[in-house]
């Protein structure tokens, strides 16, 4: 196993690296030190054990864990639930109410990705165990948690990337836990100092207009920070929610050409792929940067969620 510290984001919150796909900064599980010990993703099952390793490099037992919350469903970020909740007696996972059933009986949850992922299935998700109703604490727009006697969490419904989505207001840190709703956060460029943040644009429920009005929501909240699900933290929300924004436009007009031109899915992955290429050439990338190998995975699942939003347009 990889052996990485957590990473320190401040004296309450620190981010453990789940190594999805086995790669470094792809996603990651919040770690939030309050009265009650909270965390934020699991990722999927593979990175259970990086999460176990975290805690207790933070000096925390399974035991302590109370909350597990959930951003959504998707196995990238929650298919490691039934595996964690096993193993933390005293915890409750926190999931969005359409997402409940979900994660009861996760069959059709799995179905769905192994359509996408073919043969890696296994190896990127197994196991996807259930969970047991009574360990399941529904949370939805305008409900709260309080984690700490300074601390109450608040929950808002953020459509856009899924319809099973929440976003986690932490008004500690004044930060908002944007799960996929507010894109995809490329960790392997910050080094060379770019800051790239595309939309998450994947089947089924994509939705651009409900992601756009999220994405205006966590403008108006005039944050200091956002926490992404794939991966870290940026304390500048307003250029970051401008960037994501400004590529969804791209995204759709990219993939609304490609329909009118009756082609499918890897046309629009092709063409996103060569605006970003001169986008980050503009800025000292090379074209074989380490990082196009996540860009061009999320192409493809993307274009999928692009092709999928025209054809629903249809009917």
């Amino acid at each position: 196993m990889r052996k990485k510290d957590p990473i320190r984001l401040d004296s309450r919150i620190h981010l453990i690296d789940g190594f999805d796909l086995d790669v470094s900064n792809r996603t990651g599980t919040y770690v939030i030190k309050e009265d009650n010990l909270t965390l934020i993703e699991t990722g999927p099952s593979p990175s259970i054990k990086y999460i176990k390793a975290g805690l207790s490099d933070l000096g925390h037992s399974l035991d302590e864990v109370k909350y597990i919350i959930l951003t959504h469903i998707h196995l990238d970020h929650a298919g490691g639930a039934g595996l964690l909740i096993r193993e933390c007696p005293n915890a409750e996972i926190i999931v969005h109410p359409r997402g409940k059933r979900h994660l009861v009986d996760p069959k059709k949850l799995a179905a769905g990705a192994r359509a996408v992922y073919g043969e890696s299935f296994s190896e990127l998700f197994d196991p996807i165990l259930p969970i047991a109703e009574d360990r399941l604490l529904i949370k939805g727009e305008g409900d709260t948690l309080e984690i700490g006697q300074n601390c109450i969490l608040e929950f808002w419904d953020t459509p856009g990337h899924a319809k099973h989505h929440l976003g986690i207001y932490d008004p500690v840190s004044n930060g908002m836990f944007t799960g996929d709703t507010a894109g995809v956060r490329y960790e392997q460029l910050v080094p060379d100092g770019v800051d790239l943040i595309l939309p998450s644009t994947s089947p089924n429920h994509f939705n651009p207009n409900d992601m756009e009005t999220s994405i205006d929501r966590f403008r108006k909240k005039n944050l200091d920070r956002i926490y992404y699900g794939h991966f870290g933290m940026t304390e500048n929300p307003d250029q970051a929610l401008n960037q994501v924004s400004g590529w969804l436009e791209v995204f759709m007009e990219v993939g609304e050409q490609a329909v009118i031109e009756g082609r499918g899915y890897d046309t629009v992955s092709q063409r996103l792929l060569e605006r970003i290429r001169l986008h980050l050439r503009e800025k000292g990338i090379d074209d074989d940067h380490e990082v196009y190998i996540l860009i061009n995975l999320d192409l493809q699942v993307g274009s999928l969620g692009i092709i999928d939003y025209f054809k629903k347009l249809k009917h």
